[in-house]
């Protein structure tokens, strides 16, 4: 069941309509995106109370202080204060980052996310998580705090590229992998293009709002929800750094197999598991152009990870297809193994 301030609807405009006018709010800011502006806002925008829209440039490269000021700018020049809504319409990078900023506006005011991608609706959006990339390292700065409104909507799936929507599938595979045997069966036995969008965010919602609800500041499960993300994090600020960014969702995507090779060192999963997750997940990905001279920047990356602890990188690792424990400690010459195991794979 999902917590009373997440909503799935087939009709967001008047539904977040009469919740802005039920609570009076003094002033209402939409923050939108370059792509969420011309293919998602319209959709809205005659449904809405009198409102103040502030568009911000899209993509993870943006998702930083420089950004942040100009929000917080726009929030003071528009006299937002703490009876104000930042109702935000965007992906996982708008989510953190605008829910950072209202978060930290004036000691926080409310805000709203109406979540555009699959990967922001199955997983970004859910359980308070906020912030924002520094120093190229991702979420780095941020902390916890739930929206006063979120409303997944899967008609805005139809506004993604394939791309986009291949990215967040990610996520979903990650859940499955987690926690869910039986729903990983169905997601490797069918195709992406006929896979049930709207049944899978349900799906996801449901079990990440679980999992925060019992560790809401991940002190314990709510690790799991970091399968894949350790060495996934680790190469997505690799290409971050180097000016050609990639999708998140691939990241982890790639941080899985990684992350289940890790997994099979340990006895943790079979061979015959290992083989299952990484020949489909590169059967959906393909494989990132990983280069061997990189091994070792990208695996001294995991040294910042946040769950890190005494010196130690510590990850997730599947034990079994359904399950995973956390707080597995790994070495920079395993990460290193793992990525090798990665650019082996066959296609």
């Amino acid at each position: 069941m999902l917590p009373s301030h997440i909503k799935i609807t087939d009709n967001p405009g008047p539904f977040l309509r009469l919740f802005l006018q039920k609570w009076g709010y003094h002033k209402i800011m939409v923050l939108a995106d370059d792509n969420t502006a011309r293919h998602c806002y319209p959709l809205l925008q005659d449904t809405l109370p009198e409102h103040h829209l502030l568009k911000v440039p899209s993509g993870e490269e943006h998702k930083n202080l420089t950004t942040c000021e100009t929000i917080w700018s726009a929030m003071t020049e528009q006299a937002l204060d703490r009876h104000s809504m930042l109702v935000i319409l965007g992906g996982g990078v708008l989510g953190d980052m605008g829910g950072f900023c209202a978060a930290t506006y004036k000691r926080g005011i409310d805000f709203t996310l109406l979540p555009t991608t699959l990967l922001a609706m199955a997983d970004a959006s859910i359980g308070g998580k906020l912030g924002i990339d520094f120093q190229g390292f991702k979420n780095h700065i941020g902390l916890f705090q739930e929206p006063k409104l979120n409303i997944l909507f899967p008609g805005f799936l139809k506004t993604l590229p394939p791309s986009e929507l291949r990215s967040g599938f990610a996520e979903v595979i990650k859940h499955a992998l987690i926690s869910d045997k039986v729903l990983w069966n169905e997601l490797h036995n069918t195709q992406l293009e006929d896979q049930s969008w709207e049944s899978l965010i349900r799906h996801s919602a449901e079990f990440k709002s679980s999992v925060t609800q019992q560790d809401p500041t991940e002190k314990g499960l709510r690790k799991t929800l970091n399968a894949g993300h350790t060495i996934g994090h680790a190469i997505e600020t690799f290409f971050l750094r180097n000016k050609s960014a990639i999708l998140h969702g691939d990241a982890v995507a790639a941080g899985l197999v990684c992350e289940a090779f890790l997994a099979r060192e340990e006895n943790l999963l079979t061979e015959n598991e290992l083989h299952e997750i990484s020949e489909y997940i590169t059967g959906v990905y393909g494989k990132l152009p990983l280069q061997t001279e990189n091994f070792e920047g990208i695996a001294a990356l995991c040294i910042q990870d946040k769950k890190n602890k005494d010196n130690k990188i510590l990850t997730v690792l599947l034990e079994g297809i359904g399950q995973a424990r956390w707080d597995c400690a790994i070495t920079m010459d395993r990460i290193v193994a793992s990525l090798n195991f990665y650019r082996d794979l066959q296609t």
